[in-house]
């Protein structure tokens, strides 16, 4: 089925022209397998912490990444990444510590630097029929179980991420539409936002605002109010609302502006540090809280 190079690898600089068609060429393939490489090490991690019940450093394990790829193509290697197959069957042989993987790897050198012409002898069948074992051995088969309990949203992004990686053979896909899909999802859910309001003693109103604030909710804020029949003096109160972003501040504009221009006052309270400074820097209304 091949040769294998029963040799160590060589530092070597490749021997390549950058210019600026080299880079838009390489770079989406780097950016795929950029984007897989930490998905599935992020997945392991995650699937490790909970089989050994401890907590690791994903922004370590992402960098040590990072760094180890690099280095690896000065000597004519392969990007990579965590494996989850590996990984499990190596938690449950009762791996825990560094050792582990040293072992993994320097029995992994051994057999291509010593017994390469072992190797070879292997059937390529056999080794599809070991990672058809890995793969049933380390699907979460309850979760097929459990999917008609599961959100609509998130069981539709879960079947499309599978089906897509299926049909296109590309994991990279798959993972960044359902990234996108599930972006959606999170917004449709959380684009709720609604007011309850009351008169006060001293006959001001008070609107308080329930639900975040954002670029998905900013038109529904605006018409909330009814400036026309609100009495003279208006109170927004934030304490259970957010507000996240440059829309958010441009919804606010615009009802202050409304109602200043029938001769209104309104004030603002409850705003949290967050939202407290993004009023502040664009200097919409000094409020209190």
């Amino acid at each position: 089925m091949g040769n294998i190079t029963q040799a160590l690898p060589f530092f070597h600089i490749p021997d390549v022209n950058i210019s600026v068609d080299m880079i838009m060429t390489i770079l989406p393939i780097s950016l795929a397998l950029a984007v897989v490489g930490m998905t599935e090490s992020l997945l392991t991690a995650s699937l490790v912490d909970e089989l050994t019940e401890t907590d690791s450093d994903k922004s370590r394990e992402i960098r040590g990444q990072g760094i180890a790829n690099i280095i690896t193509g000065f000597f004519g290697g392969m990007a990579g990444c965590a494996m989850i197959g590996q990984t499990v069957i190596n938690v449950k042989s009762g791996g825990r510590t560094r050792l582990s993987t040293l072992v993994a790897g320097v029995f992994l050198l051994f057999l291509i630097i010593v017994l390469g012409d072992v190797v070879k002898q292997i059937p390529m069948a056999a080794l599809v029929g070991v990672m058809f074992m890995v793969s049933i051995g380390t699907f979460d088969w309850g979760s097929l179980r459990t999917l008609h309990r599961v959100p609509l949203g998130d069981a539709l992004v879960m079947l499309a991420t599978v089906i897509i990686v299926v049909a296109t053979h590309n994991l990279a896909i798959g993972v960044m539409v359902g990234i996108v899909l599930c972006a959606l999802n999170f917004g449709w859910k959380i684009a709720r936002i609604h007011a309850v309001p009351h008169v006060q003693p001293n006959g001001s109103k008070v609107y308080v605002i329930q639900g975040p604030l954002f670029f998905g909710t900013m038109m529904k804020f605006v018409s909330l109010f009814d400036v026309a029949e609100d009495p003279a003096r208006v109170v927004i109160d934030f304490s259970s609302s957010h507000v996240w972003d440059q829309s958010a501040m441009t919804a606010i504009s615009k009802v202050i502006t409304k109602y200043r221009e029938v001769g209104k006052d309104i004030t603002l309270i409850g705003l949290n540090d967050e939202s407290q400074r993004m009023v502040d820097q664009l200097g919409l209304l000094s409020s209190s809280s």
